[in-house]
């Protein structure tokens, strides 16, 4: 009897430190770092299990896919939330778990910049690997309808900005924020704009942004070229403005505006018609469309780069020529 007995304590404490043993080990694997050198790169995408996450992380070489993987997971059953996770050096496996069950997903940004055109910010976005693709096949009235902009023309409709999203988002969710962006700034310039403002509808204003955005990227100029343009489109003044020409050439532009550019008739052609062109010649951030609102008070009715990135101003035919010949013809 005291034979079984001593046999029983030490089967007890065999099992005693065995299980002690496995619990620390556990423990200790739960706290060990599951990236040490550097950061991580997991993408998660929807239904993936446990065990595909693990054997993911065994495909980086990170970790082996032991028995303590196994283990962890069946004590406590993680809920993984899909998407695409960065897990910083020195992040512990309990760590990592815990941040994919929280769905801390890694954000992505793209910025668009002010004065690309649609057709470039299309190609931005088809060449985005990170971004799904949806618009593709679209043209771009077949895309504005799908925006809930039925007969509306997409060039200058999207806000230049940098938007913020998670991998796997479709470029229609990103072209749909930005399109919103664009609407809410229209309501807030076209509320505030001056009252003798010779535009008709917002749509005239992002007309007249676009202009303005490709005329200058000086800050400090840009509520003067818009007096400008104002003070034209005021008396009757044809805008005279060379990038409304180049926008109306499309692919034939090699680079190089020519006389012949100027006197070639297109609805966008700003030498040859009045007014305003009939949409957008690129996408105007929120300065250029402020700027259209509440342009500068002044005279001038002219003005011409000085090759630095900014313009000489004239209030005459006589000035402007003047400068033409300083600037223009005195670099040549």
């Amino acid at each position: 009897m005291r034979k079984f007995f001593l046999i029983f304590l030490i089967f007890l404490a065999f099992v005693g430190g065995a299980g002690y043993w496995f619990y620390n080990e556990i423990q200790r694997f739960g706290h060990q770092p599951v990236n040490a050198d550097g950061p991580l790169v997991l993408w998660l995408p929807p239904g993936t299990s446990y065990t595909a996450m693990v054997r993911q992380l065994e495909t980086l070489g990170v970790t082996r896919a032991d028995w303590r993987w196994r283990v962890l997971g069946r004590l406590n059953p993680p809920q993984l939330k899909a998407g695409e996770y960065l897990i910083p050096p020195g992040t512990s496996v309990r760590e990592m778990i815990d941040r994919i069950e929280r769905g801390e997903v890694r954000s992505h940004r793209l910025t668009i910049i002010e004065g690309w055109t649609f057709a470039r910010l299309r190609q931005v976005l088809a060449a985005d690997p990170r971004l799904r693709q949806g618009t593709r096949n679209l043209d771009e009235a077949e895309l504005m309808a799908r925006l809930g902009c039925d007969d509306c023309y997409a060039e200058g409709r999207f806000l230049p900005e940098t938007y913020f999203f998670v991998r796997g988002t479709t470029d229609l969710d990103l072209l749909a924020r930005a399109h919103e962006a664009m609407n809410r700034a229209l309501v807030e310039a076209w509320a505030s704009r001056d009252a003798d403002l010779p535009l008709n509808t917002p749509e005239e204003l992002l007309v007249l942004a676009s202009i303005i955005e490709r005329e200058t990227g000086q800050a400090s100029e840009r509520t003067r070229v818009a007096g400008v343009f104002v003070r034209r489109l005021q008396i009757g003044m044809r805008l005279q403005t060379d990038p409304t020409v180049v926008y109306g050439l499309g692919d034939d532009f090699d680079g190089r505006i020519r006389r012949v550019h100027l006197r070639t008739d297109h609805p966008w052609n700003t030498y040859t018609r009045h007014g305003l062109p009939p949409t957008p010649i690129a996408l105007p951030g929120r300065a250029s469309i402020e700027a259209a609102a509440n342009p500068a008070d002044g005279t001038a009715l002219y003005f011409v780069s000085r090759g630095d990135g900014t313009h000489q101003f004239s209030d005459t035919l006589a000035e402007h020529n003047a400068a033409v010949n300083r600037y223009i013809r005195g670099r040549r």
